[in-house]
Order: structure tokens, then sequence, then C-alpha cells
């Protein structure tokens, strides 16, 4: 088996048969290894991980909506982690995952439901699984059966939607696997330097009983759920609010940013975890977000801007911050958790909720409509820097004219949608367009005596405190006990509170049903509390339908055939390594290649970088590492040069290394073969 030398011990599209996973090595094919009935602990629990990256190249990138962002390589893979909490006995468990990934569609999570239920019956399914995604801009999008979501990459990319599924489907069955008594605590503490509000002038329109919440208008509570087996931490979930958009609209390669970078960190640097040999790590962590919406990593307010205006550098640090911040809370006042886990779910028509006047600002009742989009949404959110159209502002929608037009027509012809969207700006009728989705599922976890509310939003830090305070008052326990796990099982864009939806800014004009969107969230909140406490049953509601055959695939990425460059053989080098390079020094190396997506390579790499260890070689880097980018670029027609950068670690072991390509290469019959080359040897002083 590989095993790193150099950077490891130190003290960080639907459907694939359910035979793949029996193929998978360390996956267990037959029951959990630890089950229920064995158990003597308080809970059981179990981790996995999984690799979940798609089209590596002329892949369109969800997130910002830039229609000329599309995947050029990799950076760092995107991984999904899976943990399974379970009663002891034949009680009740819950799956908690969190996949480096834009969004969770209801398209991957049908997907998910649907293999898991093949794998294991009844004992994961709607109510008990929770899938979110960190919100990385930085990855290949086209995984969603609604229409709006892939306008800009050209429609749908199964092969990314099957690695999204079969990433998450894998991590699931793994931490299934791994099911062991745990004792499961919390901890929770302050990040100060790590977000900051992008949405300042909205924020403040709420009352001051909210917003002292808020110091600086930011939200730094950081919690982090520990698993604890036989005396030693084996995992963390941590909830903190930041976007996942360190990375800017100008990158092309893959990359999980700043959230990703914490979870690799916090297990490759301090814990030796080999993700490419390593089935079951000894150590997972989840970085999951929360009320994020309003929350930007950006700290100057500036695309790229803060702390640093190197993107890259500014993703290691807010990443690492986030870890920090979770190791510092170890130590603090941490408590366990007990009795048992529980979960409700229930879909709901959000475009037609009547919200009782005890959840509305002024006490009257009022009504949620059918879902549009206002005409900031167009001007995009320009602290993050993205998706904005150079006709449309985030303030000033209404200076378009064609928006003028439409928003008048509209409320002309509906007196209630005025009524229920005033004042947004209409830009498009995404519901009443069948755009979107509408019928989205809320969802509440109980694990010991903390509960996580699952919204399939990106929710403002004040949203999420009248979310947090309602499920707190209708359970009987204190606030610090609830936290909103927001881009939770579906997608619905941002929730606001009324006060801020009347700003009229991006995130206002992203909250889809109306002013009264949030006012319905959290009665729907207290309605899963209510049935969580009294043990009631909730109903399920009724799920949107099944789009899957409306799909139409992209035709962008397909790969019709490669060839090589004239007087050139796959795997030759271009562009060499220099016979020496210092510690700190940047290296690289081209290659005559093949296109990338003839085989995403998951569970494997394009590249790696070896160190020789006697009369071997040992893999010491890989496409998943921070070290590491693996850049493609099209040559002519067919052909492809392929160039890998390493930046050689400051803890490198002198001596020789090599850097190797791994690809395949599609001939005219549809062929694909694999192929590779080898960099010189190259001397690696002190």
């Amino acid at each position: 088996m590989d095993r790193r030398s150099s950077r490891g011990a130190g003290p960080r599209a639907i459907v694939l048969l359910a035979a793949l996973l029996v193929a998978l090595p360390g996956v267990v094919t037959g029951p959990s290894s630890a089950s229920p009935d064995d158990a003597s602990g308080e809970f059981l629990v179990g981790r996995g991980v999984a690799d979940v990256t798609g089209r590596a190249a002329e892949n369109p990138m969800l997130g910002y909506a830039d229609l000329g962002q599309e995947t050029s390589g990799i950076h760092m893979r995107q991984r999904s982690r899976a943990f399974v909490i379970a009663e002891p006995g034949p009680g009740e468990r819950v799956v908690h995952v969190v996949a480096d990934v834009a969004m969770i569609f209801q398209s991957v999570r049908d997907a998910v439901l649907a293999r898991l239920q093949e794998r294991f019956g009844d004992r994961y399914g709607e109510r008990n699984v929770m899938l979110t995604a960190t919100h990385t801009h930085a990855g290949p999008g086209g995984t969603s059966h609604h229409h709006l979501y892939n306008l800009t990459t050209m429609g749908l990319h199964r092969e990314t939607l099957e690695a999204t599924v079969d990433g998450i489907v894998e991590s699931v069955v793994r931490a299934d696997a791994d099911l062991a008594p745990a004792d499961v605590r919390v901890s929770e503490g302050t990040l100060e330097d790590a977000n900051v509000n992008r949405s300042r002038e909205a924020f403040d329109r709420n009352p001051p009983e909210d917003r002292r919440h808020f110091p600086d208008g930011k939200d730094t509570r950081t919690t982090t759920l520990q698993v604890v087996r036989d005396g030693r931490l084996d995992g963390v979930i941590n909830f903190f609010p930041v976007h996942a958009t360190s990375m800017s609209t100008d990158n092309t390669l893959i990359s999980p940013d700043n959230k990703g970078y914490a979870q690799y960190d916090w297990e490759h640097h301090d814990h030796g975890v080999d993700h490419l040999a390593d089935a079951d790590p000894e150590f997972v962590a989840s970085f999951a977000q929360t009320n994020a919406g309003d929350m930007s990593p950006n700290l100057n307010l500036r695309p790229t801007d803060g702390p640093t205006t190197d993107e890259f550098e500014n993703t290691r640090i807010i990443g690492e911050r986030q870890k920090q911040a979770a190791q510092r809370s170890l130590e603090g006042d941490v408590r366990s958790l007990q009795g048992g886990v529980d979960s409700r779910i229930t879909h709901v028509d959000m475009s037609d909720v009547d919200v009782r006047p005890e959840f509305t600002p002024d006490g009257t009742p009022q009504r949620t409509c059918e879902a549009a989009l206002g005409a900031a949404f167009a001007g995009g959110s320009t602290e993050d820097g993205g998706g904005g159209l150079p006709v449309f502002s985030e303030k000033d929608g209404l200076l378009n004219p064609a928006v003028r037009l439409v928003n008048k027509a509209l409320y002309t012809a509906s007196p209630s949608l005025r009524e229920c969207q005033a004042p947004k700006d209409i830009l498009l009728p995404v519901g009443s367009l069948d755009l979107v989705q509408q019928r989205l599922p809320l969802q509440l976890v109980r694990v010991g005596d903390l509960y996580l509310l699952g919204v399939p939003a990106e929710v403002t830090v004040v949203s999420g405190l009248r979310l947090r305070q309602t499920v707190a008052e209708r359970l009987d326990v204190d606030l610090d006990q609830v936290v909103v796990q927001g881009y939770a099982n579906a997608y619905a864009h941002y929730l606001t509170t009324p006060e801020e939806y009347d700003a009229r800014q991006y995130e206002g004009a992203s909250t889809l049903f109306g002013r009264y969107q949030l006012p319905a969230t959290m009665q729907v909140a207290a309605d899963l509390a209510e049935a969580m406490d009294s043990g009631a049953e909730m109903p399920l509601g009724t799920k949107e339908r099944d789009r899957s055959h409306e799909q139409v695939p992209s035709p962008r990425g397909a790969v019709v055939t490669d060839a090589p460059v004239l007087l050139k053989s796959y795997g030759d080098v271009v562009e060499d390594l220099p016979e020496s390079a210092e510690r700190g020094e940047r290296v690289a190396v081209t290659f005559v290649g093949a296109h990338p997506n003839n085989n995403l390579r998951q569970r494997g790499t394009y590249l790696s970088v070896e160190r020789r260890s006697g009369d071997s070689w040992e893999r010491v880097a890989d496409d998943g590492d921070w070290q590491t980018r693996f850049e493609w670029e099209r040559r002519g027609v067919a052909a492809s040069h392929v160039r890998v950068t390493w930046d050689v670690p400051e803890e490198a072991e002198p001596g020789d290394y090599r850097i190797r390509y791994h690809g395949d290469a599609r001939n005219l019959l549809g062929q694909v073969k694999p192929i590779g080359g080898s960099s010189r040897v190259m001397q690696v002083t002190r």
C-alpha cells in the first residue's frame, strides 16, 4: 500500500449499480460491523469519506452563474463525509452528510435515497437522512433536474451528477460499516476573523433585539460535535457560517474552497490521513454550513480581498481559522450528549402557505406565493463577485427599463402577487415558469439534546436566529442547543427576514416566495419541533414530481476522440522539471495528454508525486492535495496538454522525486485506454 512520507504523519448521473459498491476496497458488503444489539455505549457512530469529484474539464461551474467559468483541472478533489449516529439496541439512527458541492438538489437526494434503499432496505430514508452542501462555488455543475440551475451549464452533466450521487452513497455505506460505540460531545466557541456581513444595510433594518446577538453584524458562533471512541477523538462535525467563496469566478480549477481546506487540514496534516489509500481513515472532519446567507469570507468586501488578495491563500487561511477555532473549543466547556436520536421531515409547498399570525412581524395572517426572482438577483453578490450581469445593479434593479416593464405587467395582472412579493422588483417569475423547486423539505434531527434544523436555503444570520428561537421555545431548551443547518436536502435560494427583504438587495431579491417566507418557515419549524416533542409523526407531505425524464444532456465536455499533438506520443514530456529544487519552491511539468472526461478517476488520481525509497517509488502527493495542481488545456481539435504543478513542502525530505501523469485516451472507435508519462528525476535539496 502506498504511504506518504514527506507530508503525512506530522502533527490536515444517476445510477451506478450496487455491484460497484460491492467491488470497492474497504466497503463492507454484509451487515454493519457493529450492530446496535452488541453496543454498550450511549451511541453508535460510524464515519465515512468518499470522492464526489465530477468532470475536470469543460464542465461549466456552479455557484457564480458565470457563463465563461468552466472546469480546466483540479486543485483539490471534492469529497463527501458522512456520519451515522445510532441508538444502541433496535433504536433510531440518523445520517448527516457534508458534501463538497455547491447545492444538494432534489435530483441528488432522490438518487441517493433510492440507492440507499436498494442497499439497506428501510434503514435509511426520507426522515433520517440529512444531505448538506458546503456550497463551494468552485465545482462542476449541471446536476439539477430544475432547469434554472442548468441554464449556465448548457443542460445536465450526467457524469458529474453520477459522481456526486456515487460518492455520497459510498460515504454513507462506509459510515454504516464503521459503526462502533461512542461518546458524542458538543463544544462551542467563537471565531472573529473568518466572516463578514456582506449585506449590512439589510441587516441593520432588523430590530435591535435581533441585532444585539450579532456584534458587527456577523455570527461568530462555532459549534463542534465530537465523536469519541475508546477515549480517542475519531471525528467531528463543525458548524460555522461563512460562504465557500474564497475562490473567485476567475478560478477554473475544482476546489472544495475554505471548508474543504479545513477538512483536509485536520484530517491530513494533523492525523496523517491518506485520502487515496485510506478507505477507512482514523479521523474524519466535516465542516458544515449553518446560517451563512449573508456571511462572506472576503473580509474586505471585495472578491478575493481579505485577508490577502490571493484567492488560494485566502482559501487556506479562512479554512485554517475554522479548523483552529474548532480545535480550541475542544479544550473549553465540553458536554456529553445523552438521550438517543430522532428525526422528522415534511415537504411543504412554499408557494402556498397560510402563515398564522403568531409568526408574522405585525401579528396578522399572511400568505406565501409562487416563486419569483427580483432584479437585484441578476446584479449578483458584488462582495463575493459572482453572477452579476452588467445591465443590472444589486441595489437598483428598477433602473433597468426592461425590469420596470416586467414588474409592472406582473403586478397589474396579479394583485395577490404584488401583495405577497412587494416591494421586490420582479425580474423572473420562476415559479409559474416551473424553473425551480417549490415543494421543499424541512427537517429536524435530534442528537441527544442538540437539534439540527435542516433548511433548503441560504439563511441569513437573523433569519437563523428566529428559526432557532422558534424551535428552542417549542422544545423548552436553550438557544445554543439548536443549530440551523443550511443548504440541506434541496435548494431554494435565500431566506431573509421581512425587514431584510424590504431592502431589495441580492439576498432579498433571491428570497423566492415573498416577504413572509421566513414566517412560513418558522411555522413549519414549530410544527416539526412540536411533533418531535410529543412523539407524533409528521406528515411527509407531497414531494415534487420526478423530472429525470425531462433532462437534456449537455454537449459540453463530451469527448469524441483524442489524438496526441503532431510528432508526439501520449505521455511525452513537453516541459520538464528542473534537475533540482529547494523546499518551498514551485515546480511544474507538462505532458502530452488526453481529455480528463474519459475517466473521472474517482477513488484515483490524475497525478502522483513520488519519492525514491530504496529500489521503489513512494507516492507523497496526488491531485487531492493542497500543494498540487492538475491543469488541462485543449490543443487544436483533439490534442491535449496536461500541466502538473507541485509546491515542494517545507517539510519534504531531501532526495529524488518525480511526477507522473495518469490519463485515459479515446480513439475514433470510442475505445478508451490508459496512458501516462513520467518527468525526469528531480533532486530536492535542503
